[in-house]
């Protein structure tokens, strides 16, 4: 069995897929294993429209269950200007574009490691 960073690895790079598929923008990972016991993978993607935002997230749910994640918590949904997915070891974060600016996550959490979605 694969150790818990492996299968959250597994599970990201799924997460990352699913996002792909539905043309999310500018799709970025941060490792933040090693400096917050809340994950290990932030995923943070933005979507151009409310409907776009709610079917990446429709989209990655759906694929990450069937893959056996457990989906513990969605916030944001109804809205669709920032939707988190909390699947334990793996955080995806969808915004609008105003929100993603506003909120900027990758300056919050730049003492995690970005990776490139491409190569974890």
């Amino acid at each position: 069995m694969a150790n818990t960073k492996e299968r959250s690895g597994e599970l990201a790079r799924i997460a990352i897929a699913a996002l792909e598929e539905k043309k999310a923008a500018d799709i970025r990972v941060i490792d933040i294993s090693e400096v917050s016991v809340l994950a290990d993978y932030f995923i943070i993607a933005n979507g151009s429209s409310r409907p776009q935002i709610q079917a990446l997230s429709d989209e990655v749910s759906e694929k990450m269950e069937k893959a056996g994640a457990v989906l513990k918590q969605v916030e944001g949904y109804e809205h669709a200007k920032w939707i988190l997915l909390d699947f334990g070891d793996v955080i995806v974060h969808i915004f609008n574009q105003e929100d993603r600016l506003l909120y900027d996550l990758e300056r919050i959490w730049r003492d995690g490691k970005q990776i490139d979605p491409d190569h974890l």
